[in-house]
């Protein structure tokens, strides 16, 4: 019996996948982090009374914040998130400009515009993947011509920060599951994206792509790179 083979057009052939670069914000791209950017929101919203009160509850949880950071990120973005309760959507949403000009935009590392835009001259979907709440790293992503942004989203109910985080939180184990949802969702290959981190706490994210970095590492990064042999590059 005699089968006939079908043709496909070329409109019909699966294309290829692409690839992306996700970079990893506070440490990899610029020196501060989402404290810094809590402080000043604090700072710049509501009454005297209760920017003292804020300011005051901040500098208190400073050595819980670093306790946590380090032990589990997760159960740190749930507990940090909790402090932007009661504040108001509008006003946070009008100082992340003023945050990214007077704090955010002075920060950045001096070689990461450089970082980025060689990513785009290889061809890579520009991914910022970090902690931070949205509506903060919105104005750094358009300056740096990022493709695309992955971030924490405050819940507001009536116009207020409940100081919960809508689900999935991005941080550091996390990172990874959503980096290969958005890599399926978008037809990008995961061996050939590039992902660049500052801290051991993204191994995962690093190790789920086929050319991981580190950036700017801390200690137990550095020494990661080096048993693996990845790129290890200072931005500062």
């Amino acid at each position: 019996m005699k089968h006939e083979h079908a043709m496909t057009s070329p409109s019909e052939a699966p294309k290829k996948a692409g690839k992306a670069a996700f970079f990893d914000v506070d440490g990899t791209l610029i020196s501060t982090n989402v404290v810094h950017a809590y402080g000043f929101y604090a700072m710049n919203t509501g009454n005297y009374l209760g920017i003292a009160k804020r300011s005051l509850s901040t500098l208190v949880n400073l050595p819980v914040f670093g306790v946590l950071n380090l032990v589990d990120r997760k159960i740190f973005n749930e507990y940090f998130y909790r402090q932007y309760e009661g504040l108001s959507e509008d006003r946070l949403f009008t100082l992340s400009r003023d945050l990214f000009t007077d704090v955010i935009k002075p920060a950045i590392f001096p070689r990461a515009q450089d970082l980025i835009d060689q990513a785009r001259r290889a061809g890579c979907k520009v991914v910022l993947i970090t902690g931070a709440l949205d509506f903060t790293m919105q104005p750094l992503a358009r300056h740096l011509g990022a493709d695309d942004l992955i971030a924490n989203r405050m819940q507001f109910v009536g116009g207020f920060a409940t100081g919960k985080v809508i689900p999935p939180i991005i941080e550091g184990a996390n990172k990874a599951n959503v980096i290969r949802e958005y890599c399926e969702a978008h037809d990008i290959s995961l061996v050939k994206s590039f992902a660049y981190s500052d801290s051991a706490s993204d191994y995962a994210m690093l190790t789920a792509v086929g050319r991981p970095t580190a950036v700017n590492p801390d200690l137990r990064l550095r020494a990661l790179a080096r048993s693996y042999n990845w790129p290890v590059l200072d931005l500062r």
